[in-house]
């Protein structure tokens, strides 16, 4: 397992073709990925039966969707989507973003 602590901006990967998604940590009780969306960039909406997610903005600014709230957070800013409430995310802006994707519990830990 890696080491208690993560620069979770630097561990940041982009990609052409969609959203990039690093694993920082996980358990069967959680996980906490870093996101990284280019401008145009989205994670479609969705819901989670049985978990708990929070995004929470690191870098740029993103429109959040979190049932039928929609709003563009900025760095320091989160969203909380509970059990059985769509979400999504989409980078409408012009710049890189960056953010921190947090769900409880663990919906597949395969150990």
């Amino acid at each position: 397992m890696p080491g208690p602590f993560h620069d979770a901006r630097a561990a940041a990967v982009f990609k052409a073709d969609k959203l990039g998604k690093v694993s920082l940590f996980e358990s069967a009780r959680m996980f906490c990925d870093v996101y990284a969306l280019m401008p145009g960039q989205s994670q479609a909406g969705h819901v989670h039966a049985d978990n708990d997610k929070l995004y929470v903005l690191l870098e740029g600014r993103c429109r959040v969707t979190v049932g039928p709230e929609s709003r563009t957070l900025a760095a320091g800013e989160l969203a909380v989507a509970a059990a059985g409430v769509e979400h999504g995310l989409h980078n409408d802006g012009p710049e890189p973003v960056k953010l921190l994707a947090i769900m409880a519990p663990h919906p597949s830990f395969k150990g």
